[in-house]
């Protein structure tokens, strides 16, 4: 595993994309694995299960390091801070008593280090910034929380309509929120009391966005809906760069990746498959098995040409250099043609 990771990203094309196969399994999991987060400097990734447990693995060596139980709170949403053994963790139980929505939690010691109250109902989203100690919360109480790591108390609330999704931009100076009928708005993190400096219109489709994404040029924008469509969008502009259709998967939210170049989408699909588009083209590159049923979290690792699939069990995805390049759509999925390009 080791040697076949240090590929470096800049080398991604079509038919290093196309090899990416299995390289290594976990399936100890006690049920499905609710969301990952890769560290941005260090070979880390880190799991929240609804087993109560959260994970982290050294991805260089696809080795498990440390395993925590969180049974009072449980482990929902989670993502890394900028120091390589502490993370935030959003709660599954207790939300209503405690009130604890967020803990920032040391995987070093197993100790909680701070809680940040404030959201009535579950987390759905979380970010950390990429340049600071802020990060941000989206609730189905129709919130939006920026908060502090240094300070219990929310530094801002944005109050919105539907279901909130949030994200920073790779420079941490714009944060996009998406919400209801499809409108993402964008703020400038210095000054967001201000409002949204622009709102876009994802066309035609009014479906809520269960993810966003920046590609690391800060160029695109990656959004999966809970229909099951996928857009690539124009950060600046807000213009549908590209747009493609996945089957249904009516009780997964799906997630999918922008390739560290910014240069591919690989996402799940309802039928349990994984597909591969090279965005420029506009073309579906390939499609697997996915070997795993539906894969609710999917996220390419920032440095290496990996990337990581999870359901109940979770996958590593290394290229193979030994694999015969299969042809678009012709792998073992059999699945080209069932994800389908939505119009421009």
């Amino acid at each position: 595993m080791a040697t076949t990771t240090t590929m470096s990203i800049t080398e991604l094309n079509d038919e290093t994309v196309r090899s990416m196969s299995i390289g290594a399994v976990f399936s100890d999991f006690g049920g499905k694995i609710n969301s990952l987060d890769f560290h941005r400097k260090d070979d880390l990734l880190v799991t929240a299960s609804e087993d109560d447990s959260v994970r982290l693995y050294d991805i260089a060596n696809a080795k498990l390091l440390k395993t925590t139980y969180h049974k009072k709170h449980g482990a929902d949403r989670i993502c890394f801070t900028h120091h390589p053994s502490s993370v935030i963790c959003s709660s599954r139980h207790n939300l209503e008593s405690t009130g604890e929505a967020l803990r920032y939690l040391s995987m070093y010691d197993n100790r909680c280090l701070r809680y940040f109250k404030g959201h009535k109902e579950r987390v759905v989203s979380l970010c950390m910034s990429p340049v600071n100690d802020s990060f941000m919360s989206g609730s189905l109480d129709h919130s939006v929380r920026i908060w502090d790591l240094r300070v219990n108390a929310c530094q801002g609330v944005l109050r919105l309509r539907g279901r909130p999704t949030v994200a920073y931009d790779q420079q941490g100076l714009v944060f996009a929120v998406a919400m209801e009928g499809g409108a993402i708005k964008l703020f400038d993190s210095r000054s967001y009391d201000k409002g949204p400096f622009d709102t876009f219109l994802v066309g035609g489709d009014t479906a809520e966005v269960c993810d966003i994404k920046f590609s690391n040029d800060g160029k695109s924008m990656l959004l999966t809906t809970t229909n099951s469509n996928i857009y690539v969008l124009d950060a600046y502009g807000g213009e549908k760069r590209c747009g493609f259709s996945l089957e249904p998967s009516p009780n997964t939210t799906i997630e999918a990746t922008f390739t560290p170049d910014g240069q591919y989408v690989i996402s799940g699909s309802g039928d349990g498959t994984l597909h591969a588009w090279n965005i420029n083209m506009r073309n579906e590159v390939t499609a697997w098995n996915s070997h795993i049923g539906v894969a609710a979290c999917l996220k390419w690792a920032p440095r290496r040409a990996m990337f990581v699939a999870a359901s109940t069990v979770l996958t590593f995805w290394i290229p193979n250099n030994s694999k015969p390049a299969a042809e678009p759509g012709s792998t073992d999925a059999q699945a080209g043609a069932q994800s389908e390009q939505i119009g421009q």
